[in-house]
Formats: structure tokens, sequence, C-alpha cells
């Protein structure tokens, strides 16, 4: 008999590692971890080629609607368990200086950064993982207690770009160069320059950032001089009163809305708060682009999930009509109409 092929490309072992996520099977997705290094695959390459794509198909599996939030949260579990077992065996010794890698306050997802927590570590570096939603003042505080290198901060959502920028401007207050990545910065990391800070696509370019300080530091100043006409905070101050008026206005305009469950009426006060964020975080960036982006990510969810893309366009009229007195967040609600109407049509 012929001994059975030893998978030495993490890509190859792909399809099974997601089978044992949809089964929610923690053994069996240890073991292909296990499998691949035992056969001499780098531990790196385990992480970012086998458990850092599968994660993203989870997440996409899900904003199809074709698993669902119990799913999801179990595959990320699991996938947790694996990045562990993974560095449980690796188990490097640090030879380097420390540093400390959060989520920003108010991000749970904490999946991605521990992926970059565990490649410094095997590139030597001391690692503190403070994990997800950490308080400013309590990252500040740890930054006073400890001597760090470096600070990796991890951002997925946009609309948390304000609370990022206030924590990036508090570790420099700390002395402590900051590196930042995730979706939340846009894929290109048009947001961290705007912010002024050194952004990182992936792991690997994280390390080498962190391992050149005069990199992390040779950054331009950020660019937030709009931010002078005040939209961004009176928006903030009439979030409230957005979403109550705008709930109003869809049960007037959605019959079916006096049916809704109480989960279903939870569910559309979140998303409604939503797009009064992102147009906030649009804002504070000045870019169009934030938004628009956000609204095209929304319409696809819901209407996944059996909601028409025409109830996000009223609630971005409803939104226009009542910053009225709002000109730059009037041409992003402009734009996000016109992408809802451009969506439509393409879906008939």
């Amino acid at each position: 008999m012929t001994a059975p092929a030893i998978e030495t490309d993490p890509g190859q072992a792909f399809s099974r590692y997601l089978d044992c996520l949809a089964e929610a099977d923690e053994y069996a997705a240890i073991e292909v971890a296990r499998g691949l290094l035992d056969a001499g695959v780098p531990a790196e390459r385990v992480l970012l080629d086998l458990v850092a794509p599968a994660q993203a198909e989870v997440g996409e599996r899900w904003a199809r609607n074709e698993w669902s939030v119990a799913q999801e949260h179990a595959a990320t579990h699991i996938s947790e368990r694996v990045v562990a077992a993974i560095a449980g065996r690796a188990n490097p010794r640090p030879t380097r200086g420390r540093v400390v890698v959060a989520c920003m306050d108010g991000e749970w997802h904490a999946l991605p950064p521990r992926l970059v927590a565990e490649v410094l570590r095997l590139r030597g570096w001391q690692v503190t993982f403070l994990g997800a939603s950490v308080p400013v003042a309590h990252l500040v505080s740890y930054l006073h207690r400890h001597d760090a290198h470096a600070v990796a901060l991890a951002c997925a959502l946009p609309m948390r770009l304000p609370h990022a920028h206030r924590m990036i401007e508090a570790c420099r207050r700390s002395d402590v160069p900051v590196v930042v990545g995730g979706r939340g910065f846009g894929e290109d990391g048009r947001w961290a320059r705007r912010l002024g800070v050194a952004w990182a696509p992936d792991a690997p370019t994280a390390a080498d950032l962190v391992a050149d300080e005069r990199a992390l530091r040779r950054v331009p100043p950020a660019e937030l001089s709009h931010l002078a006409d005040d939209e961004y905070g009176g928006l903030l101050k009439r979030r409230g009163e957005l979403i109550d008026s705008a709930l109003a206005d869809l049960r007037d305009r959605v019959p079916g809305m006096s049916s809704y469950t109480g989960a279903q009426l939870d569910s559309t006060v979140s998303d409604l708060g939503y797009i009064v964020d992102f147009l906030a975080a649009a804002l504070y960036v000045d870019d169009a682009s934030l938004f628009t982006e956000f609204v095209r990510w929304l319409v696809e969810i819901l209407t996944s999930r059996g909601v028409p893309a025409g109830a996000v366009g009223m609630t971005l009229s409803h939104y226009r009509r009542a910053l009225h007195d709002f000109p730059r967040a009037g041409r992003f609600l402009v734009a996000g109409e016109a992408l809802v109407t451009e969506v439509s049509h393409a879906g008939r």
C-alpha cells in the first residue's frame, strides 16, 4: 500500500480546514494545522496562508447569509484555538523588545490582530496582546508601566476611525511609535495616511515596519483641516435625534414595519445608527468613498436577507433633508443615494 501524501501546502489544506470550521470540529481543524507543521511548513505560513484566508471566507459566508451569526462565532472560536495550538507548538523565545498589539476601543474583531501578534512573536519580539476593545486610558496606563518599542493597533470598521485617531495620538504622547492595520483604514491605507500614521496591509509588513523605528516615526502629519467646519461634531450631537426621526419616517412609509418583531426592530435601529456613524467617519476623514463603500455593503447585506435596497435609499433621503445645513454631509448622502439607485437598477 502507498502511504498517504503529506500536505505541505496550506493552500491545498484550505478546503479541508474550511470544512472543519463548517462542521464546528475544533479537533480536526487543529489536526490540519498540526499536520502542516509536522510536514515542515513554517508556522507563519500556516497562520497567514491557512487560518487568515479561511477566516476571511467565514466573514464572506456570513455576509452572503449562508452562515448564521452562531456559525460565524463558532468558526472564529475554532480558529482562535488553532492559532493558540500553532503558537504553543512554535513557542519562540523573545530576543527583541516589547510590542503591544491591541484592537481599537469598540472593536471586537480580535483574530486578525492576534495573527499579527503571533507573527511578531515568531520574529523574536516580546509581544503583549491586549485583545479586543481596549479603552484608550487603559492602553496609555499600560504603556506608562511597560517600556514598549511600538504599538500595533487594529481597526476593522471605518466608523471607528475618529476613535482610532484619538488612540493613535494618545500613544504618541507617550512617545511610543504606532503602526496600524485592518480594513478600517481602507484597503490601500488611505485613511491611515489622512490620520498621519504608518499603515501595514498585512502581518509581514507590520513586522517589517516595527523593525524599522525610523519608518514608523517618519510619517506625514494628519490632514484634518476640514474639521474646522464642525460638521463632524454637529452630527454627533444630533445622532439620537436623527435615528429617532428616521425610524418614525420608515414606520410611516413602510406599513410592514408594524408587524416587526422586537429583534427586527432592534436590527433596524442598529442599521440606522450605523448609517449615521459611517457618515460621521466619512466627515472626519473627508472622504465620500468611505460612506458609499459602507452603503454598498449594507445594501448587499440587507438584500441578501430580503430587505429591499429602497429602504436604505429612504433613510439616506431622510437624513439628507434633516441635515440640509450640513453641505459636506449632504454631498456624501447624495452619493449614497445615487449608489442605491444604481444597485437597485442593476438588480432588476
